[in-house]
């Protein structure tokens, strides 16, 4: 069976080896691409007052990768030794384990539960809620869209600031990074279309790519398309798209595997 895994190019490719692995003819067609922050000066001021935050949250993996490249040696953050004592607050295993690489202490992150599937910002506030007070500051690490649509990271994120500005906390928020629509090439185009309806099964992590994909391929119809997703803010987002068949699953491989196969 043919796959095309849509992730930005960078974050892929452990998606594509692992169904390449597993048997499928899996491929990568990135139609988000994500650069670093226009105006990096506002990340640099922000690293130079983390200790005024009592806990950042990091929207997705590239808010930590991009985040943490402008990051002054001498800081230390996010581990018990840490004169600093903020805490870091992730939606997903993704993004979780980014600050690990970074040099992160578990101790020190807080995430919803990595075996309960559900990993968005509602699920990250049922662990944090109880941090919230009056006083309490939180920044949070953020994306912006250049062009195409919306993502599904700012819908979570806004809810999640608008929880804890209403608990009493103060909310701050810094852009580390930018994501723009990819310009697909006349083959890539090719591929699109014809994957529209020979049976291959499009892998969605976001909203925001089917937006992207049907800007690139405004007069497809995708009725005869199949998708897995991984929120059910992306299955909907499909359907109005058109697709004829959406499967919503856990964002895990093993998960993301399994619907893939009912799909046969």
């Amino acid at each position: 069976m043919r796959v095309i895994v849509t992730r930005p190019e960078g974050e892929a490719q452990k998606w594509v080896s692992t169904l390449q692995s597993a048997g499928y003819q899996a491929l990568s067609l990135p139609l988000i691409k994500v650069l670093p922050a226009a105006q990096p000066q506002a990340v640099h001021e922000a690293w130079q007052q983390i200790a005024q935050w009592d806990a950042a949250m990091f929207v997705s993996r590239n808010a930590v990768d991009h985040f943490f490249a402008l990051k002054p040696v001498e800081t230390l953050v996010f581990t018990a030794q840490a004169a600093i004592k903020s805490r870091a607050y992730v939606t997903g295993p993704g993004s979780y384990s980014a600050l690990l690489r970074v040099g992160a202490e578990a101790s020190c992150i807080d995430s919803p539960d990595h075996t309960a599937g559900l990993f968005d910002s509602e699920a990250l506030w049922h662990v944090v809620r109880g941090q919230m007070r009056p006083g309490f500051r939180l920044l949070i690490v953020r994306g912006t869209t250049v062009d195409g649509a919306a993502g599904d990271e700012g819908v979570g994120r806004d809810w999640f600031a608008k929880q804890a500005t209403a608990a009493g906390a103060q909310v701050d928020f810094v852009v580390a990074y930018q994501r723009q629509q990819p310009q697909l090439d006349p083959q890539q185009q090719a591929q699109a279309q014809i994957a529209a309806s020979d049976g291959t099964v499009w892998l969605f992590s976001s909203s925001e790519a089917i937006a992207n994909l049907q800007a690139q391929c405004p007069a497809q119809l995708w009725q005869g398309a199949r998708a897995v997703v991984t929120h059910p803010r992306i299955g909907k987002a499909a359907r109005e798209a058109g697709f004829g068949v959406v499967r919503e699953s856990r964002p895990a491989l093993p998960a993301l595997m399994a619907s893939i196969e009912s799909l046969q």
